[in-house]
């Protein structure tokens, strides 16, 4: 049986795999600097394997960097020895009931870090959408402080900074010497591993201010590569105005976009309202709108003419500056075909013919997405605001985004109907709500992970009345409470599975038990946390072996035995530490599983795992015996 690890992948390693599939002539042993013979790349193989200029040392080049980016790199691809831990009580089902876990949709407490190195292996390359308000870097903001190393009362001698719940969290004041580096180093690993997550043809929708537009442009430049890059949209953010020092009144923030591979992207939203094309004159070539006739480009002497309607005698020439949009000696092809018709009576200052444009002349009738739209009055602060306020939580949130602004990315960004969107600075939960409401206009089956770190309210409001302690708490009440207003049945899913980042459920002994010499030795240790239950363990099995949380979960009693059963006998589990009885072994291999996990500690002896490698061989051969 193979053994599980139990732990994040070391993305690092993962990497050099596939780079030493192509190339694997680079592949060399060197010695480090404490005298380990280590694993190493030639670099001067790879440069004539590649036939590439290969820019070292202090060569000058173009590049992007900071101090501790090289670290953000590295902490990007470090393993972590997590889990993730699933709260029935917490959790919500699909109709809406509490302490229910059938709801596809997840939400995650804990450093966003963290909670996307366990997502790796399960959701790598499944992500349609993924929409972020991280810290914008104001100077008031707090950012996360990785140091993963350090023990909590390391990090508090070093730094003297910590939240009032002992989170990694401090504030990052625009006069600290490293101002924009701390920001860099928070960001750059967290889009890093965002990457891996979003399907070829997914996207990445960033909303930021003025302040750290520029640095987030070039990280993302490099992380999703500059030819990815869609565009960086304008959002209104108010309309009042303000007593600034030099005349500027800023009303406006930007949505940055990217593409995970920009040749797979459909922007297209639905369907464009094309009720201004009619046929009042009977025109063979159907429906048709009056167009603008002048274009910005063109030719002053194929362009640039007079056109006289021969019923008024009305001449008319381009604007200024501009062109018409047909040529010299295409007017009279127009004429004749209809495209260009006079009218026979008009305004003084109005153009004397109509040049039209056919419905079966557009390429596409789905609506575009401007990089203006969202300069609507009705995607403002205000109104994302007033959302919050009537569903009683005035105060809890600073600058929510409104639930149309992330539907409007949504309805241009996920072609699938089941398509999963990731919120990994999730907030004040308007993506669930977004995603919720867009299932329901549009009888679709988005799911949606929120990722937040469960920050302490420090407000007086009703949400602390109503027992929110956390940022978390208040989000999944504003769920609660956004059910309640829809105010008419929903056939969807309305519910979510709670999860949050926790230490492993294995003590460090499973981990380090390979560099014992006796090799039963691991078999005498209950390498389990006291305090984790089978539940605990199947979740962390999960996450290695890549199946979604959102899977169905069943759980059965067999012989006084907890059997779980995840996606319809995908993945079947005993877990307990009581030893295993062969029938209990023939029922689970009669379910013909595709993987079967059972605890090592249920193994007491040779013969025993010898019985169950023949069970399995009999009734079920192809499944993958797994233990931990």
């Amino acid at each position: 049986m193979d053994k599980l690890k139990m732990q994040t992948a070391n993305l690092a390693d993962e990497k050099l795999k596939k780079l030493l599939e192509l190339f694997p002539n680079i592949a060399t042993e060197t010695i480090d600097s404490d005298g380990n013979l280590v694993r190493a790349i030639d670099k001067d193989i790879l440069s004539q394997a590649i036939n590439n200029i290969v820019v070292e040392g202090r060569q000058e080049r173009y590049q992007f960097t900071w101090p501790g980016k090289k670290k953000a790199i590295a902490l990007a691809n470090t393993p972590i020895n997590k889990t993730l831990r699933l709260n029935k009580d917490k959790s919500i089902g699909k109709d809406g009931e509490q302490g229910k876990i059938d709801s596809e949709n997840i939400y995650i407490e804990g450093d966003n870090l963290e909670a996307m190195k366990l997502l790796q292996e399960t959701y790598l390359s499944k992500i349609s959408l993924i929409y972020i308000d991280p810290p914008y870097n104001t100077g008031s903001d707090l950012v996360y402080f990785d140091n993963y190393t350090q023990s909590k009362e390391d990090f508090l001698y070093d730094s003297d900074i910590i939240d009032n719940n002992s989170n990694l969290l401090v504030h990052n004041p625009s006069t600290a010497g490293r101002f924009h580096t701390n920001w860099l180093n928070m960001l750059y690993p967290r889009l890093y591993l965002a990457r891996d997550l979003l399907a070829d043809d997914g996207l990445i929708f960033i909303s930021i201010d003025e302040n750290e537009f520029v640095n987030l442009r070039k990280i993302c430049d490099e992380i999703f590569g500059e030819h990815n890059y869609i565009s960086d949209f304008i959002r209104k953010t108010k309309s009042t105005t303000n007593d600034s020092k030099i005349g500027i009144n800023y009303q406006h923030e930007f949505l940055l976009c990217y593409a995970k591979n920009k040749s797979r992207i459909d922007l297209f939203g639905g369907e464009r309202n094309l009720e201004r094309f009619k046929n009042p004159d009977n025109d063979p070539n159907g429906d048709w709108t009056s167009y603008d006739p002048s274009a910005r480009s063109g030719n002053i002497k194929n362009n640039y003419f007079e056109i006289q309607n021969p019923y008024t005698g009305k001449v008319d020439l381009p604007p200024n500056g501009r062109f018409w949009a047909f040529s010299n000696n295409t007017v009279e092809k127009h004429i004749r075909s209809g495209k260009i018709t006079f009218k026979k009576s008009h305004g003084e200052n109005e153009r004397g013919f109509i040049y039209k444009k056919y419905k079966s002349e557009l390429k596409n009738t789905r609506e575009n997405l401007n990089s203006l739209e969202f300069t609507d009055n009705k995607y403002m602060n205000q109104v994302a605001t007033k959302e919050v306020n009537e569903l009683g939580l005035s105060g809890c949130f600073s600058y929510p985004k409104s639930v149309n602004f992330i539907k409007k990315i949504i309805e241009h960004s996920v072609n699938s109907k089941d398509g999963i969107v990731l919120d990994f600075f999730s907030g004040s939960g308007t993506t669930a709500q977004a995603v919720m409401e867009y299932n329901e206009e549009n009888n679709s089956n988005l799911k949606y992970i929120l990722i937040q770190l469960p920050e302490l309210l420090d407000i007086s409001n009703n949400a602390i009345q109503e027992d929110c302690k956390t940022i978390c708490d208040v989000a999944l009440l504003r769920l609660r409470k956004s059910l309640k207003a829809f105010g008419k049945p929903f056939d969807g899913d309305l519910g979510v599975r709670l999860f949050y980042v926790d230490s492993s459920n294995m003590k460090d002994t499973y981990y380090y038990s390979h560099d014992i010499e006796q090799s039963l030795l691991d078999k005498l240790i209950d390498n389990i946390k006291p305090d984790r239950d089978s539940l605990d363990l199947l979740i962390q099995v999960m996450l290695e072996l890549g199946i979604e949380l959102s899977t169905p979960i069943n759980m059965t009693v067999y012989n006084q035995k907890e059997v779980y059963t995840v996606g319809d006998n995908y993945l079947v589990a005993s877990l307990d530490t009581n030893r295993l009885s062969e029938d209990l072994v023939v029922h689970l291999a009669a379910l013909k599983p595709v993987y079967v996990v059972l605890n090592n500690q249920a193994i007491d002896n040779d013969s025993l795992l010898s019985n169950i490698e023949q069970i399995f061989n009999t009734h079920s051969p192809d499944t993958k015996r797994m233990i931990i």
